[in-house]
C-alpha cells in the first residue's frame, strides 16, 4: 500500500518554463523601447549565447550535477556557501551582464550599459512572475490528508527556497522537502531519492514518484524500485531505456492512478 507521493517541483508543480518565457519577453520588450531591435530575435539570441557561456565556465560540471540550468543562472544569486557555490556566486553577476551584452550583440546592438539594465531587469521580472499550474493546489488538496507529501528538487537551495517563497502556499502542503544541492549530488543520483525514503521511513513500494522529467525524476526513481508517473506536458515518446509506471498529460491525471 503507498503512503507518501513524492513531487518534483520546478514544471511539475511550478510552471517554470512560463515565467522564464514570461521574463524574457518582458526584459526583451523593455530593449526594444530602448533601442531598435526585434524582440523574438534578442530572446533567441540571448538563450543561445547564455547557454553557451554558461557551458564555457569551469562551474559547469557541478550545475549538471545539481541541476541549475543556464536561465536559473540569469536570475539566481548562489550565495548557499558550500559545495562549488562559491565559484559560482563568484562568477554570477559577470554571466548574467556578459550573456545579455553577448545577445545585444548578436542583433547589432553594442552596448554594455543596456546590457546591464537588462540583466538586472530579467532578475526582476522572473521574481514578479511566478506561475503555479492550475490543477497543483487541487491536485496537492485531494491528497494531503491520507498520504505523506515529499518535494524533491534538483537546483541550489537558495534558489529553490527563493520559487518556494514566491509561491509561499506551496509549502505547507509538504512534510519534507529535499534539495539536490544540500547534498551535492542530483536526481537521477539515488542519494537523493534514499534522502527523501529516509526521512519518511518508508521502502520504495509504498511511495510514488511523480515528474516531468524522465532523464531526472523518473530514471532516478526507477532505479531504486520506486513505481513512477511521468508528466509528459509536450506528448513526447519515452526512450526505450527509461519506462515509466504511468504516463500523464497533466498534473490532474495522477489522481485516478494514486487513487485506484
Amino acid at each position: 500500500m503507498k503512503k507518501a507521493v513524492f513531487f518534483d517541483l520546478d514544471d511539475t508543480l511550478l510552471w517554470d518554463i512560463r515565467s522564464v518565457q514570461t521574463a524574457f519577453l518582458k526584459t526583451c520588450e523593455y530593449a526594444a523601447e530602448q533601442v531598435i531591435v526585434n524582440v523574438e530575435e534578442l530572446e533567441k539570441a540571448v538563450r543561445v549565447e547564455a547557454t553557451k557561456l554558461y557551458d564555457s565556465y569551469e562551474t559547469r560540471p557541478f550545475t549538471l550535477l545539481i541541476g541549475i540550468n543556464p536561465f536559473e543562472g540569469l536570475w539566481g544569486t548562489f550565495d548557499d556557501g558550500t559545495f562549488s557555490f562559491p565559484a559560482l556566486n563568484k562568477i554570477i553577476r559577470e554571466y548574467q551582464h556578459q550573456a545579455w551584452y553577448n545577445g545585444l550583440q548578436k542583433v547589432g546592438v553594442d552596448d554594455s550599459r543596456l546590457a546591464k539594465n537588462l540583466a538586472n531587469r530579467f532578475i526582476k521580472e522572473r521574481i514578479k512572475h511566478p506561475f503555479v499550474y492550475e490543477d497543483t493546489f487541487p491536485v496537492l488538496d485531494a491528497l494531503k490528508n491520507t498520504y505523506s507529501l515529499v518535494l524533491i528538487t534538483n537546483g541550489a537551495p537558495s534558489l529553490q527556497n527563493m520559487k518556494l517563497s514566491l509561491t509561499p502556499q506551496l509549502r505547507p502542503y509538504f512534510d519534507h522537502i529535499i534539495i539536490s544541492g544540500e547534498f551535492g549530488e542530483g536526481k537521477p543520483n539515488s542519494l537523493v531519492f534514499q534522502t527523501a525514503l529516509q526521512r519518511t521511513g518508508l521502502s520504495p513500494t509504498e511511495v510514488w514518484m511523480v515528474g516531468d522529467n524522465l532523464k531526472t525524476d523518473i530514471l532516478g526513481a526507477n532505479e531504486i524500485g520506486i513505481d513512477t508517473i511521468w508528466i509528459n506536458h509536450h506528448n513526447m515518446e519515452a526512450p526505450e531505456h527509461i519506462t515509466p509506471t504511468y504516463t500523464v498529460k497533466g498534473l490532474n491525471g495522477i489522481l485516478p492512478i494514486i487513487n485506484e
